[in-house]
């Protein structure tokens, strides 16, 4: 094999390992509700991204959040309820 496909065979396998990297995300923790971020951090969160909270509840270890934003409409999202990062689909804890 001729050292270019050498490079062009390794250079599509690190393609390959970081792309399915990058398209994980966020998933709904697996923990035990112990180990949570109190839903107090979530809000404090929110609130400094400028949205007005007004219900937080737990599915399946996400933080599903219902707001509005500045201009009154609607937000829903998901949050892991262990390290708070936002889960793609916002009905994660509900699948």
């Amino acid at each position: 094999m001729s050292p270019f496909y050498r490079v062009l065979t390794a250079i599509a396998i690190m393609a390959l390992m970081s792309g399915s990297a990058f398209a994980a995300g966020a998933t709904c923790s697996k923990s035990t509700p112990d180990k949570f971020k109190p839903q107090a951090d979530l809000t404090a969160q929110l609130v400094a991204e400028g949205l007005t909270v007004k219900k937080i509840k737990v599915e399946k270890g996400c933080y599903e959040t219902y707001s509005t934003d500045k201009a009154g409409k609607k937000v829903n999202s998901a949050y892991n309820a262990e390290t708070l990062e936002k889960v793609d689909n916002p009905e994660a804890g509900e699948n």
